[in-house]
Formats: C-alpha cells, structure tokens, sequence
C-alpha cells in the first residue's frame, strides 16, 4: 500500500470538489478551497479522525468496502476508482453487469433531483444510492443488508414491503418485477449473479415461480405507481427510467403525477423530512 500516494490522491480530489457537486449545502465561509475532511466522512459513513489519518498518510489500509464509499463520496470515474484501488494494493474491481460503482455522471443528476424521489439501482433491482426524497418516501436502503437491499427478493419474502402500495396494485407489480428479472436473465445469460438471486427467489416464493413458469418479459421503462404513504396518504407517481449504456445501472425519478395531488404532498413530505419512514418499495 502506498499511503503517501494515497493521501495525495484524496486530498486532491477532495479539494476538487464543491458542496453542491455532492449534495451538501454551502455552509459557512470557507478557509481551503473544496470539501472539508468531515464533510467527506460523512458521505462515506466513517469517523472524520479514520479519514484525516487516511490523508496524512498513517491510516491502516482501507477494505474494499471503505475504498467503494470513498469513490462514490469523491465522484470519481471507474479509472480514477481502479486507480484508488490499486494504490491500497487491492484488485481493482470487476467491470461490466456486476460493477456497483455509480458514476460521477450519474450522482451528479442525483443530487440535482432534491424536490423529487430518486434512486440508482442495478438491473437486479438492488439499490446503490438514494436522495433524500427517496429515503422518505420508500425506507432508508442504506441500513439494509443482503438480499434485502433488492426490490424484487424484498417483494416476494417480506409482506411488510407491500404495505407502502395500494394491494389493488399488488399483482400488477408481481407481475412487473417477474417480466423484468426474465429480460435481465435474458441479457446476463449464463451470468452466475442472476442464476443463483433468481434461483433463491424460486425457492423461496410460490408466487414468484409461478410468475416465473409464464415467460413474461418486459424491461421497466416508465411505469405509474402509487404510494401509500403512513403519514401523508395516497401519493401519485409517474416512475420514469434512465438506463446507463450497457443497462447494468438505473436511475429511477418518480415524479408527481398531474392531475392529482402528488406535488403538494411531496412538498409535504420535504417538510416532514426528519422522521425515520418504512416500509420500502
């Protein structure tokens, strides 16, 4: 590991960087030029003191796991993210379907859409990142673990993940999930990810296998969906899908539905704010 190199390289990149370039607000007036060390350690959830030693060149060598949520926090692009890697004396990690590093591209647009539910996910449906409107309306994914961090396994084995929808909507959604894991597996052919998370939904819900016997496929592109909300009531949405390239990563927006209520109560909801809402979609 070289920590030397290390340090330099995110001091640099922290310096390059501005709050609005990650979501933060200005805050007071600033003596040094980019983000500050706490500022950093709170995008990636470590103690500011862990990531201050990483910079003066004495801190233990970082996990995979801390290197991912430093790449993420610092927007740097998959080069710069192998390069941050290798510095720790890691492999740099596996690019394609399976590579969850978001994009600097990606979290930029995510942090513009602070009125409005957004989220990135993988073709799997796991969530990689959320905004804030989307932790309100649909659950904290960053406290889950596992298989629990995806949408469809979420779906089929936990009932309390249907309670934020109308159960009216219920099998329409079953269906919708199933048709767009079958053009998922269609794509990642002979993909092991996809065989084995497809296998333990099969074995672990009825519902899904039988879904899954009738070959529906369908990738979601936009769809309209309504949320129940526990404090706010019946919020909806038009959910619109931006797909990166190679269709590993999605940005899901969901947006207030005209002709209804839905922009006065997500207005609300950013009042709200604070409280600490579940269940997620």
């Amino acid at each position: 590991m070289d920590r030397s190199e290390l340090a330099d390289f995110l001091r640099r990149h922290r310096e390059s960087l501005t709050p609005a370039d990650v979501g933060l607000p200005p805050g007071v007036r600033r003596r040094t030029p980019g983000l500050r060390r706490d500022e950093v350690a709170l995008l990636t959830g470590m103690s500011t003191d862990y990531y201050t030693r990483l910079e003066q060149a004495r801190g233990p060598r970082p996990s995979t796991q801390v290197l991912a949520a430093l790449a993420r926090a610092l927007r740097l692009s998959a080069d710069e993210r192998d390069h941050l890697f290798h510095l720790c004396a890691h492999p740099s990690p596996e690019r394609g379907p399976r590579d969850k590093h978001v994009g600097p591209g990606l979290l930029h647009m995510l942090d513009k859409l602070d009125d409005v539910p957004a989220a990135v996910i993988t073709d799997l449906g796991e969530v990689l990142v959320q905004n804030r409107m989307h932790s309100l309306l649909a659950g904290d994914h960053g406290t889950r673990r596992g298989l629990d961090r995806f949408y469809s396994w979420r779906w089929f084995t936990d009932p309390s993940a249907r309670t934020l929808f109308p159960e009216s909507d219920w099998p329409r959604m079953s269906r919708s999930h199933v048709a767009d894991l079958r053009a998922t597996a269609a794509r990642r052919a002979e993909d092991a990810e996809v065989a084995g998370f497809i296998s333990e939904l099969r074995g672990n819900s009825a519902e899904f296998e039988e879904l899954w016997n009738e070959h529906e496929v369908a990738v979601r592109l936009s769809d309209t969906k309504q949320f129940l909300h526990p404090e706010i009531g019946l919020i909806d949405t038009i959910c619109e899908t931006l797909l990166t390239p190679n269709a590993a990563q999605r940005l899901l927006v969901y947006l207030p539905r005209p002709g209804t209520e839905a922009a006065e109560k997500m207005a609300l909801l950013r009042v709200i704010g604070t409280q600490l809402l579940s269940p997620t979609e």
